[in-house]
């Protein structure tokens, strides 16, 4: 996870470590009452959490390309049925204290993926399921289930504040260096797979996407079921501070002031900072040269299984 939802991360901290006793484990009803403990609500509610937690940890990671994909970015989620003919995989990486969240109706297979860091997370659940629950309003039966990901034994801490002993299930240590084992996870939503990924390619518009996050985002729902479209934007944001100074500085400075676990991070990380810095340099007024006319980006999935962006008087 980036630096710059560190500040109002600490500050969600305590909201965090109430609502993440829902999101405990694979095939677990919601019912772990906030004044527990995580510790608590494993041993009592779901003593095999520790066992399917190393299963999923033992996994290879798998290379998903984009035939399918939709790719769900930090501070963003987005929610499909088993009925969409364009989405069949849902899926998100880089996620170092950060936690990806997957939540299923078993009853509608409706399904949504989030990438959440901790800057507003009650309201982020109450999002998410709401989102979820939208498509299965007309199920009679069924069950939430909650699956989470992410976090390690960090230098800071922070992944500890989150999910207490959970987070020792995805850690590993070389050289004195903690790092997470599983750093991505993709969800199959016709069959409700949940695996280890990564991904060649995380668009469209990656740089707008992290421009967003990089200027202080809320969470953001991405993608239209009902239309099978995906949306981004319009996004506004003021010229980032120090853009240049930012620019100027060596790979060493960029990891240390621009994430929160500079020794775990992905071999791209830097890279993408700068790519992200970058593009607002380029677009410091983004009302102005991305979204002139106040209206998304629509894209949809063509015949080969790839977005393509479509105008709007086609929509």
């Amino acid at each position: 996870m980036h630096l710059y939802g560190n500040r109002v991360f600490a500050e969600n901290q305590c909201k965090f470590d109430k609502t993440v006793k829902w999101f405990l484990s694979p095939r677990m009803e919601i019912h772990c009452l906030p004044s527990r403990s995580v510790t608590e609500c494993c041993s009592s509610h779901s003593p095999g959490i520790c066992e399917k937690a190393k299963l999923l940890r033992s996994q290879p990671a798998q290379i998903v390309e984009p035939k399918g994909l939709l790719y769900v970015q930090q501070r963003e989620f987005a929610v499909t049925t088993p009925t969409d003919g364009s989405v069949s995989i849902l899926g998100s990486d880089d996620a170092t204290t950060c936690h990806i969240v997957v939540l299923r109706h078993t009853g509608s297979g409706a399904t949504c993926l989030t990438h959440c860091d901790g800057s507003d997370t009650e309201a982020e659940v109450s999002l998410i399921m709401s989102s979820v629950k939208s498509f299965s309003n007309t199920t009679g039966f069924g069950r939430l289930e909650v699956h989470l990901v992410g976090g390690f034994n960090d230098d800071r801490q922070l992944s500890q504040k989150l999910t207490n002993q959970l987070l020792k299930l995805n850690d590993r240590e070389e050289k004195d260096i903690h790092f997470p084992i599983i750093y991505g996870i993709a969800v199959n939503v016709k069959t409700a797979e949940i695996f280890p990924a990564t991904f060649p390619e995380k668009g469209p518009d990656e740089d707008l996407r992290s421009a967003h996050v990089l200027t202080g985002a809320t969470l953001t729902n991405i993608y239209d079921a009902k239309m099978e479209q995906l949306h981004i934007g319009p996004y506004f944001w003021r010229p980032f501070p120090h853009v240049d100074f930012w620019l100027e500085q060596d790979d060493k400075q960029i990891l240390q002031n621009l994430s929160t676990s500079p020794l775990a991070e992905p071999p791209h990380f830097v890279s993408h900072i700068r790519s992200t810095l970058t593009f607002l340099k380029e677009h410091p007024f983004p009302s102005r040269s991305l979204f002139p006319d106040r209206k998304p980006r629509i894209y949809k999935k063509n015949e080969e299984g790839l977005w393509e962006q479509v105008c709007s008087d086609k929509i």
